[in-house]
């Protein structure tokens, strides 16, 4: 037997090709950071945190105006490998899409091992579809909606780009074939069977409508991460959905997040791009 279980890899090689935490050795100091800023920015923002848009414990939903009415909105979903981190964790990261005149949500969903892959899929899309429905009433939602995310959370904005409620995505250093993480140390936490990783991966399931979405990553991540982005992106142009494909030079899979915090940021600018597109 060869030991060889994807893409050449053995386990231990495909263990290390989804290992982004000691991929980058300031991860710990920059989620640290994370965590730091998020606490202040909610302290400053609390009129609207911890809405209920489902009836589990982390079925909560934050939200953050920008200022002038009927605003575009920009929902994030975290990541975490879809076991761990939390909404909280990632509040700084509105700073950008407000600054460029968008409202913001962050969603928060049940982690593995206590829901699955497919139900957390399921979560999501009833929080974008509370947003649609509820949101008017909290001052938002009541333009265009562009959903985002980071690693997990950029394979669950890829699970919701066929929603009526959606108008375009932007998916950050995403996972899009599920695969290998039933394959390597992740599924310890994950329980994926084959047919539910199958079920799960956005690049096996093009619908034939989408919104359009831009996929970034960063050329200083992991090989695999890098060519999960440039498989769906490739996947989605040849199935004749609008993709766009924003590699960022020597950025990580979490320098690439200063990109989004920071105004002028490529993900800051992408998404307010997206915020204003018409169609």
């Amino acid at each position: 037997m060869s030991g060889i279980l994807w893409r050449d890899m053995t386990r231990a090689e495909l263990d290390k090709a989804y290992d982004n935490t000691n991929a980058v050795a300031d991860s710990g100091q920059r989620r640290d950071g994370w965590i730091e800023r998020s606490e202040r920015f909610r302290a400053r923002n609390a009129e609207s945190l911890d809405l209920a848009y489902g009836p589990r414990p982390r079925n909560r939903l934050d939200l953050f105006r920008c200022g002038p009415a009927k605003a575009p909105l920009f929902a994030f979903i975290h990541g975490g490998y879809w076991q761990r981190n939390a909404k909280e964790t990632f509040a700084c990261m509105a700073e950008g899409p407000l600054a460029n005149g968008m409202d913001v949500a962050f969603l928060g969903y049940t982690l593995a091992p206590e829901a699955t892959l497919s139900t957390i899929v399921e979560e999501i899309a009833e929080a974008v579809r509370w947003l649609r429905r509820e949101g008017p009433r909290h001052g938002v939602a009541q333009d265009r909606l562009v959903v985002s995310g980071w690693s997990a959370g950029g394979h669950l904005t890829a699970t919701t780009l066929a929603l009526d409620e959606v108008d375009a995505g932007l998916a950050i250093s995403g996972i899009y074939d599920v695969e290998p993480c039933r394959l390597n140390y992740l599924n310890e936490k994950l329980h994926l069977t084959a047919e539910e990783a199958a079920r799960t991966s956005p690049i096996l399931h093009l619908p034939k409508k989408s919104a359009p979405v831009v996929v970034a990553y960063g050329t200083g991540e992991l090989p695999e991460l890098q060519r999960q982005s440039v498989a769906y992106h490739e996947a989605r142009r040849a199935a004749g959905l609008p993709s766009e494909l924003l590699p960022l030079a020597g950025l990580n899979h979490f320098s690439i997040m200063d990109q989004l915090e920071a105004r002028d940021g490529a993900l800051a600018t992408a998404a307010a791009r997206l915020a204003r597109r018409e169609g």
